[in-house]
């Protein structure tokens, strides 16, 4: 029986299958948004407490980290129960509430699926590793040692060192590619597929409006069990594992990215369009071939709706040549496809920080994200201005950090409480020692004290999502022209007769413009400032500024 028939009309959203494209999702770290239980970890009543805030951002979704039950050994993302709420969430309740509240308020639900591996405290992983015949043995990716007693093969976790970890149990391996703790499940077992589908099938029916899919080209391994070649020095970048990871060192062909994976997104999206309007996101970490592999996995329409890949969540500043190469290479290989594109999530540093950004130097960029085309992800507090949040090796929960300390500090700095007030020393997001402190910095920076201030950077977000909602162009039209002269990026976006250009001066100095031929009206619309008139169909851009301009129609 599908649940979908009992939900109330409350709990449901006009069904609208193409909601997604062009889509502006805002991501939350659920222990990070709000505490209501006093315990100093965020959970699911505090996130209902503060959809009417993210409501008036003008979003058209959120997506939830993982809140299933787990030992949190990564947050979550190392899950033991996937039909239950880890009781530091809340409960099922808690969650149908939230639900409906968020649709009440138009919002979508998409919530954060790990099916490339569980918790080692998973009962199928405890059943699995018994015996080599039970009904769960070949649940997860298991091999015998070497002759030596060494790996079966060469790969690596991107948490550190080796990918395999020994049980004495079944007096085998267990592939593990990130923490020990998190083995990775076997989908070349048809067994663990439907399971998994499962699993999507259950929150469908209680009313999510799809998945952000972790670690998507990560579900199937080679059944050789290849060693994974050597990476040449020269193409070695650190864009998903930190530079002082070996990881980096090898040219990943074996352990991920497997062709199988492609049947299987197949099966999972045919499962989707049972349920009107629901989608997937799915994040591809890949150094090399990231772009390529979302491409592969959007097109046709029979895969997931949409991917994104590490561009612009890693590495130096982007100046406007780089912006151009990123954007070139999508248009040339994405065929029919989809991106999401993100600057900023909880796994990465604050690209506040991470590119070195001053005021108008975040709003330009924010401005330039919400141009693009394809669907872009929000990271809580982005919408702040805020920066990464420096914390201190005593106070560090990430075990990623720990592990690689003090060249890669983890993730944590990108994962301190959103600060909600000014006046209160843990920012209003709880009246008990948070999880993570919150950065002092950020108090100046809350909610409280940029809601109402006509200049705050929140207030500069709500009205570039207002404009790129107000432009169909913007959120479902195509791209051409695109360029780089100087400090500054330019292109067109168009869908049906609308023609909208968009220029960003990416630098600290004012630079020339030329309009593309035509007739030209600036829009001022955008929450940037307004220029004077082209003349000779030019505009000087001050900097860090952008100037919108549409075309003329007969």
């Amino acid at each position: 029986m599908n649940l979908m028939q009992d939900l109330k009309p409350e709990h449901l959203l006009a069904p609208d299958r193409d909601w997604w494209r062009g889509a502006v999702i805002y991501q939350i770290y659920p222990r990070s948004y709000q505490d209501s239980n006093h315990d100093g970890v965020g959970d699911l009543a505090g996130i209902i407490h503060r959809l009417g805030y993210i409501a008036e951002l003008g979003v058209d979704a959120i997506w939830i980290s993982p809140f299933f039950r787990s030992p949190m050994l990564d947050f979550g993302y190392d899950v033991s129960d996937y039909r239950d709420v880890d009781p530091m969430f809340g409960t099922l309740g808690d969650f149908d509430a939230l639900i409906s509240r968020a649709h009440e308020l138009g919002l979508r639900v998409l919530i954060d699926l790990v099916l490339s591996h569980t918790s080692n405290q998973h009962p199928w992983f405890h059943e699995s590793q018994t015996s080599r015949d039970n009904p769960k043995a070949d649940w997860y990716v298991w091999a015998d040692a070497k002759p030596d007693g060494s790996p079966p093969n060469n790969w690596l976790s991107i948490f550190g060192g080796s990918a395999w970890e020994w049980s004495g149990d079944r007096m085998q391996y267990f592939l593990h590619n990130f923490l020990k703790e998190q083995p990775d499940l076997n989908l070349h077992n048809p067994d663990v597929q439907d399971e998994l589908l499962s699993v999507a099938r259950f929150w469908l029916d209680r009313g999510v409006d799809g998945f952000r899919l972790d670690t998507i080209n990560f579900y199937f391994h080679d059944q050789q069990l290849r060693d994974n070649p050597a990476l040449a020095p020269v193409r070695r970048n650190a864009t998903i594992a930190p530079e002082v990871n070996p990881y980096n060192w090898q040219e990943h062909l074996y352990d991920k990215n497997q062709p199988e994976n492609l049947e299987f997104l197949r099966r999972f999206r045919a499962l989707l369009d049972e349920y009107p309007g629901a989608t997937a996101v799915g994040e591809v970490g890949d150094a090399q071939r990231g772009m390529e592999i979302q491409a592969e996995y959007t097109s046709g329409g029979d895969k997931v709706h949409m991917c994104y890949s590490f561009e612009f969540l890693s590495g130096i500043t982007p100046t406007p040549d780089r912006v151009v190469e990123v954007l070139r290479d999508y248009e040339e290989q994405i065929g029919d496809g989809w991106a999401c594109w993100a600057f900023s999530n909880h796994d990465v540093v604050r690209h506040a920080s991470r590119w070195n950004l001053g005021e108008e130097a975040r709003r330009v960029y924010a401005g330039l994200l919400l141009c693009l085309r394809g669907s872009v992800c929000l990271y809580q507090g982005e919408e702040l201005g805020l920066t990464e949040a420096y914390v201190s090796y005593e106070d560090l929960q990430d075990p990623y950090g720990i592990r690689f300390w003090p060249k890669f500090k983890g993730r944590d700095g990108c994962r301190t409480p959103m600060p909600w007030m000014s006046d209160n020393q843990n920012g209003g997001f709880s009246d008990h020692k948070p999880w993570l402190p919150v950065a002092v910095e950020h108090l100046q920076r809350s909610v409280g004290a940029q809601a109402t201030a006509p200049d705050s950077t929140l207030q500069f977000y709500r009205k570039m999502i207002g404009f790129r909602h107000a432009w169909d162009a913007l959120s479902k039209g195509g791209l051409s022209d695109l360029k780089a002269e100087g400090s500054v990026v330019s292109f067109q976006r168009s869908h049906g007769d609308q023609r909208l250009f968009c220029a960003f001066n990416l630098g600290g100095a004012a630079a020339p413009v030329t309009l593309p031929d035509g007739a030209w009206r600036q829009d001022k619309g955008a929450p940037f400032a307004a220029l004077p008139d082209a003349g000779n169909g030019q505009v000087t851009l001050p900097p860090w500024q952008a100037y919108f301009a549409a075309a003329e129609t007969a």
